[in-house]
């Protein structure tokens, strides 16, 4: 039997989103159907609204909400559960085969999905999406976990492995930045150095964990960080004083950042010890120059983190274990909310940069 559901939709030929009420299918063997508490409301959802598509497509990609049905192949979870939705596969490495990315059908055609959909009331996903959770988590705020968490935490604690007293600079201060300054602070990293163009969140990310704050828009960033991490114990090859963050994360993904967080990184320690490490976190969306010279010269190191680099049945515990004992404050985190209908409002507010955490959709 169908489940009537209630999901956005991103036409192929314009950004402004619609709802729609469609039917979900019986789950297949591998799927689950989940009734949605609430969502999280990323700005990666941004690119996919203002990028050519071929085909409508259904958004959002991190939740919390319960299993109505589940597929006939399905062990770990049943009807009843409590559950968070994530992009990323539970445990990879256990599935006999690749996850199949959701689609459906809607009125002008199939929509395609980012292997889920969370905008909507209802919805299905292949089970490796999936990840079962304590019944008596928060069922609004924990929405979150299933991509702004996971992504800006697990880049600090599973991409960079950052240890006791490393610097860290956190370029973007929003849903994905501040957790990454939760998991820096866990981490035992100092300084921690939040950089954004609004001093109020860069306030804001103080209450997360941040040592200080760089307000791009008002001074060199680079110059900035180098400033604060200065050590006159350490020389560089050219025989000057060693500075620079031991890791910067570009938790937005434009040009800019890309191309600031090589330069805000330690310089390397005369053979003694390789340069810092930039670590790309945010999407990005336009091509970036770095400046070679400088990465050989300072054995610096450029590199990824997709998803935090994050296992979620691994991962997921350890995050609510932080929202429950207070490490992490998914309550302050959680800035803004809305309801379906108010999907592109919720969306232009964020691409207006007037949510200085993160935004989520809550069903009724």
């Amino acid at each position: 039997m169908s489940t009537a559901a209630r999901v956005v939709v991103l036409p192929r030929e314009t950004a402004e989103l619609r709802i729609e009420e469609v039917n979900l299918p019986d789950p297949g063997p591998n799927q689950v159907v989940v009734k949605q508490f609430a969502s999280g409301v990323c700005h990666s959802q941004l690119h996919q609204m203002h990028s050519p598509r071929r085909s409508p497509v259904i958004l959002g990609h991190e939740s919390t909400g319960m299993v109505l049905k589940a597929g006939s192949n399905v062990t770990h979870v049943s009807e009843g559960d409590i559950v968070l939705v994530t992009w990323v596969p539970r445990d990879i490495q256990a599935a006999d085969s690749p996850p199949e990315p959701a689609s459906l059908e809607v009125s002008d055609g199939i929509a395609v999905s980012q292997n889920v959909f969370t905008w909507a009331d209802h919805t299905i996903a292949d089970h490796q999406y999936v990840v079962k959770v304590d019944p008596d988590i928060p069922k609004d705020i924990t929405a979150i976990i299933g991509c702004a968490v996971m992504t800006g935490a697990g880049a600090v604690i599973n991409t960079a492995r950052v240890q006791p007293e490393q610097s860290v600079a956190i370029f973007g201060v929003g849903g994905v930045g501040l957790s990454a300054v939760v998991g820096a602070r866990v981490a035992g990293a100092d300084p921690i150095i939040a950089v954004d163009l609004s001093d109020e969140k860069l306030e804001f990310a103080k209450r997360f964990g941040a040592t200080h704050g760089i307000n791009a828009s008002e001074t060199d960033p680079v110059e900035a960080i180098h400033a604060l991490t200065r050590r006159e114990d350490q020389f560089t090859m050219r025989r000057q004083p060693v500075s620079g963050a031991d890791f910067a994360f570009d938790c937005i993904g434009i040009r800019t950042t890309m191309e600031q967080i090589i330069p805000a990184c330690r310089n390397g320690y005369f053979g003694a010890a390789d340069g810092g490490t930039g670590v790309l976190v945010g999407v990005p969306m336009t091509p970036v120059e770095l400046d070679a010279v400088d990465i050989l010269v300072n054995e610096k190191h450029f590199i990824g983190s997709i998803g935090g680099s994050c296992a979620p049945d691994r991962d997921f515990p350890t995050f609510l274990d932080w929202q429950a004992n207070g490490t992490m404050d998914l309550d302050a985190m959680v800035t803004a909310r809305y309801t379906i209908d108010q999907i592109n409002e919720a969306a232009t507010a964020l691409a207006e940069g007037r949510i200085s955490g993160r935004a989520i959709l809550e069903f009724d």
